[in-house]
């Protein structure tokens, strides 16, 4: 019996997942999508390629009965209020999205809620919190340890031994050399080239990537 599901934020990367998603269910009808929660007054009533926006997530929060979520926000903090607000629905369940040509071992762990999206590759003992999201075309080597509410962003390449604390966004194009380490509620500028440990609560930018600001 397929699933039922809805996509949290109907904006293009909603409308990316959904397409993921689709291919999904051509290998193994796993899901019944049935449209976007968006909370955005310009979304309501629309349908957005081929799927209808059903409500915003109050609407999810009083939903009756048990559905599957999929919080499709790039915002790292924006992706974790939402994920906190709805979490106070306990029948609602928040999937893995792992598009259908990501290659990964069995030895990565993932927490709840996240999306891979198509042409990753991690490899092993890789440890992922929740709701953390990889755009297209990222890499992240062997024991890599990325926090919750983590996104990086497309193309963002992590090499083995790097830890990234939580709520970080790591901007598109970024290349992180091994065993480095990113403090939490960061960003990472994209093109960036991360050499050396940057501090937690900064903006960051450059090659070599510098803290440019603070975030107090």
């Amino acid at each position: 019996m397929r699933k039922q599901l809805v996509l949290v934020g109907a904006g293009g990367f909603g409308r990316e997942v959904a397409w993921q998603l689709g291919q999904i269910n051509d290998l193994s009808q796993t899901y019944d999508i049935l449209g976007f929660v968006d909370d955005s007054p310009e979304t309501g009533g629309k349908v957005l390629n081929g799927l209808p926006v059903v409500g915003d997530t109050d609407w999810l929060l009083r939903y009756p009965g048990e559905i599957s979520a999929v919080i499709c926000v790039g915002s790292s903090k924006s992706r974790k209020t939402i994920a906190e607000k709805l979490g106070a629905n306990p029948q609602i369940e928040f999937p893995n999205v792992i598009a259908s040509d990501v290659r990964y071992s069995d030895t990565v762990r993932l927490g709840k809620g996240c999306v891979i999206c198509l042409s990753n590759i991690w490899t092993v003992n890789i440890t992922a919190g929740d709701f953390v999201v990889a755009g297209v075309d990222c890499s992240v080597g062997h024991d890599a340890v990325i926090g919750d509410c983590v996104t990086l962003h497309p193309s963002v390449n992590v090499s083995g031994n790097v830890n990234i604390g939580p709520c970080t966004e790591i901007g598109t194009g970024t290349n992180i050399i091994q065993g480095k380490k990113i403090g939490g509620y960061c960003v990472i500028g994209a093109g960036s080239v991360v050499i050396r440990d940057i501090p937690e609560k900064c903006t960051a930018v450059g090659v070599p990537a510098e803290p440019i600001k603070f975030h107090f």
